[in-house]
């Protein structure tokens, strides 16, 4: 991976959210094969004027996509509780909430968090 500065914590943890935010953008996941039979709903101006309007959708670059995936093959690098530690830290995850399902306080959850960050950087500068 051709980078000028070396790696640190925070720009992983930066990664990380990106690749979370990324993930939230993707079109959701249809079963293959099944289909409905009901025809449209045909619908007249003042039905769709009336209508609530709905959030615009907007989908990920193909750059942020590879990012996505570079994101996806350095969680492999890091032992699964701590994989689940930064992902549920990209996904803004309360401290607290962590910290209890980890079964310790905020403190070590946080040393957790980094150390798991720190091996990511470190692979990466290597």
């Amino acid at each position: 991976m051709s980078r000028q500065n070396p790696w640190t914590a925070d720009d992983v943890a930066d990664h990380f959210e990106e690749a979370f935010r990324t993930l939230r953008k993707l079109p959701p996941v249809k079963a293959q094969g099944y289909f409905g039979t009901w025809p449209q709903v045909l619908r007249t101006k003042r039905e769709i004027a009336a209508m609530e309007p709905e959030p615009m959708r907007v989908w990920p670059s193909a750059a942020a996509i590879t990012r996505l995936e570079r994101t996806f093959d350095w969680v492999l690098w890091i032992e699964e509780p701590d994989r689940k530690l930064v992902w549920s830290r990209a996904a803004r995850v309360p401290w607290k909430v962590i910290a209890g399902e980890m079964g310790c306080d905020r403190t070590t959850a946080w040393r957790r968090w980094q150390l798991a960050l720190t091996k990511i950087a470190a692979r990466l500068n290597a």
